[in-house]
């Protein structure tokens, strides 16, 4: 007999730089789902949206996922995406866990069964986190050389792709470059020569110390107009990239960017539901998918892998938060048939050792898929009562 949803709580904890975000259900009968969101990806008050749906979901059935998402996207009908349709993917997710955990099987088996047991992996941020927050994570990276010894560690401990930022020479080192997010306050958005240049050099300094049989992936953001993105991809034409990865409002100039690069192009990752993905792959705009489940539900997730793969794309996770997403992102990852490679954050801030019940487990460039119940991954709540959230 299936049992019925008792509570949906909010757990929230200091993670160094960030907090970190969970979603716990209890069912009547004692089996707990866990799920992890974020609010600090410029998605505040996901939380405050899940403590407010809660009340409505007791004495729901725990696996009936699909009618509960359905339920709450009608009662929200006039604010669809955004923080409330991430609230309701993080409620999908603990929902997915605790039934999963409830018939002693891993998520891969409810999302359909796994068609691979291990992922390839890119090291994401494996430049970015040591130039712009080496408090935080260590080992920091201030010139050329710094990137070229990067490039070789990320060789030498088996990993075959990395993927960086953007960043600019300033008269103290290297500097973190995101206009599109504000930092700095640039609106023009603007690729000029110094910053193009800059490029070119970082880009072939991970080149000189990686060597030549390791991928390298660029993340371009939010942090150019279209006209930019093509100046930037000029500059980079020569370059061994294997995707550059752009956010775009309009999938006609995305896609117009795409046919004018040598490059293949990555993005999407702050769209939400196949409705939002579905103009860019109608459009010719991507070569591959970038498609957050841990915004959108994992099993909603699956319907935008559907839609790719309809269109002869790809897809990848996006996946930068803590262990638990990692293990959630393993999951799909492990049972959608048109997967590319795999996101995930090698250096971790301390926390990361002691919060979570497991840790991905690496082997020769790969994850592998946990075949353990649920997620395979749990907080602890005792660390996360230690480490109450920062404003």
């Amino acid at each position: 007999m299936v049992s019925v949803i008792r509570s949906i709580d909010v757990l929230q904890c200091h993670a160094s730089w960030r907090n970190y975000n969970f979603v716990k259900v209890c069912d009547a009968d004692g089996n707990v789902g866990w799920s992890e969101f974020d609010e600090g990806f410029g998605s505040p008050g996901v939380g405050v949206i899940v403590r407010s749906f809660a009340p409505a979901l007791i004495g729901y059935p725990v696996d009936r996922h699909e009618h509960i998402m359905l339920r709450l996207k009608s009662s929200t009908r006039p604010s669809q995406g955004g923080v409330v349709s991430q609230a309701i993917g993080a409620i999908e997710n603990a929902l997915l866990d605790a039934q999963a955990r409830r018939l002693g099987v891993p998520c891969h088996v409810l999302l359909g069964g796994k068609v691979r047991d291990h992922v390839r992996v890119y090291w994401s941020h494996a430049p970015t986190w040591r130039i712009a927050r080496a408090s935080h994570y260590g080992n920091a990276i201030t010139d050329r050389d710094g990137l070229v010894e990067l490039g070789r560690e990320v060789s030498q401990r088996g990993f075959t792709a990395l993927k960086t930022n953007l960043f600019r020479q300033g008269p103290n080192g290297l500097e973190g470059w995101v206009p599109g997010f504000g930092r700095p306050d640039e609106p023009g958005l603007v690729a000029d020569r110094g910053l193009l240049r800059d490029l070119v050099d970082h880009i072939s300094a991970l080149r000189e110390g990686a060597g030549d049989a390791v991928d390298i992936l660029l993340d371009l953001n939010f942090n150019f107009r279209a006209g930019g993105f093509r100046q930037v991809l000029a500059a980079l034409h020569d370059l061994d990239l294997y995707w550059v990865e752009i956010d775009c409002d309009s999938p006609a100039e995305l896609a117009r960017v795409r046919s004018r690069s040598r490059h293949r192009i990555a993005g999407c990752e702050t769209l939400i539901g196949g409705a939002q993905f579905l103009p860019y792959l109608a459009a010719g705009a991507l070569d591959v998918a970038v498609v957050d489940g841990v915004w959108n539900g994992m099993w909603q997730a699956l319907k935008i892998a559907a839609l790719a793969e309809a269109h002869q794309i790809n897809v990848a996770p996006h996946n930068f938060y803590g262990h638990l997403s990692t293990f959630m992102n393993l999951h799909w990852s492990a049972v959608v048939p048109n997967l590319e490679i795999f996101e995930v954050d090698v250096d971790r801030v301390p926390i990361d050792a002691t919060l979570f019940s497991e840790t991905p487990a690496f082997e020769n460039g790969e994850l592998l898929v946990p075949d353990t119940p649920g997620w395979g991954c749990v907080p602890d709540e005792e660390v996360i009562a230690a480490n109450p959230p920062h404003g």
